[in-house]
């Protein structure tokens, strides 16, 4: 059977953007799955630290994770910092603080150099 030029064309092409996407997957970013407190909760008491997991291995350098209270003050009690034993765990002190609405930011560079960032909020009662 003989392929036609434009055919062979066609299927370099296809191959190549398939190669393109296996390369984006193989690079996606680091994002979160477990977030404490988690977002939009209420809870009751004001936690001792922030605590986020993610997919992937996290860099220390260039990752972090803030608190701050409705007025954009830092209630962090520390820097941020990627657990010893899990480096897919960043955690954050926080000093004691009272009922409220609080944000938490965060950003995460995956060991592969991709960075992802994002934000929620949470209520103490």
């Amino acid at each position: 059977m003989t392929i036609l030029p434009s055919t062979a064309a066609f299927t370099r092409g296809a191959a190549a953007l398939l190669l393109l996407a296996g390369a984006q997957l193989a690079h996606a970013q680091a994002k979160p799955i477990t977030q404490i407190p988690s977002p939009d909760s209420t809870i009751a008491a004001a936690p001792n630290e922030i605590e986020m997991g993610f997919n992937k291995e996290l860099k220390p350098r260039g990752s972090s994770l803030t608190l701050t209270d409705a007025q954009g003050k830092s209630l962090a009690n520390g820097k941020s910092h990627l657990s010893p034993t899990d480096s897919k765990t960043m955690t954050v002190g926080a000093r004691k603080f009272g009922p409220g609405t609080y944000s938490v930011a965060w950003v995460a560079v995956a060991v592969d150099g991709q960075r992802t960032k994002g934000n929620y909020v949470f209520t103490v009662k």
